[in-house]
Order: C-alpha cells, then sequence, then structure tokens
C-alpha cells in the first residue's frame, strides 16, 4: 500500500510542476501588460498636457473605439 500512494505523488508531481511554472509566466505576462499600459496611458496624458490638447475620452478601463 505504501508503495502505491509514492507511485501515485511521483505520478502527479511533474503536472503540478509544469502547471505551477505555466501559472507563473502567465501571471508574470499580464502583470507586465498591465503595468505596460499604466505607464503608457500616463505618458501620452503628459503628452497631451504639454500640447494642450484635451484628455483621452477613454481610460485603462474604457479605450476608444478605433
Amino acid at each position: 500500500m505504501d508503495d502505491f500512494w509514492t507511485n501515485a505523488l511521483w505520478s502527479l508531481a511533474p503536472t503540478v510542476l509544469v502547471g505551477l511554472i505555466f501559472w507563473m509566466i502567465m501571471r508574470s505576462i499580464l502583470r507586465a501588460d498591465r503595468t505596460e499600459r499604466k505607464v503608457y496611458a500616463k505618458v501620452e496624458a503628459e503628452e497631451r498636457a504639454k500640447l494642450g490638447l484635451p484628455p483621452a475620452t477613454g481610460g485603462a478601463e474604457n479605450p476608444p473605439a478605433v
């Protein structure tokens, strides 16, 4: 019986590890994208202010239609 549970754990370990690695990679990609969008919106707002243009109609949550 002990051998059964050991084999079961060793069988699941690679799947769980690959799943965790995938989750960490996707999480970092989504966080980087969110941060990049915030920074881009801030830079765009600063440039619009310099040029005296009105603020953009859409925000990060509600981008303007193209």
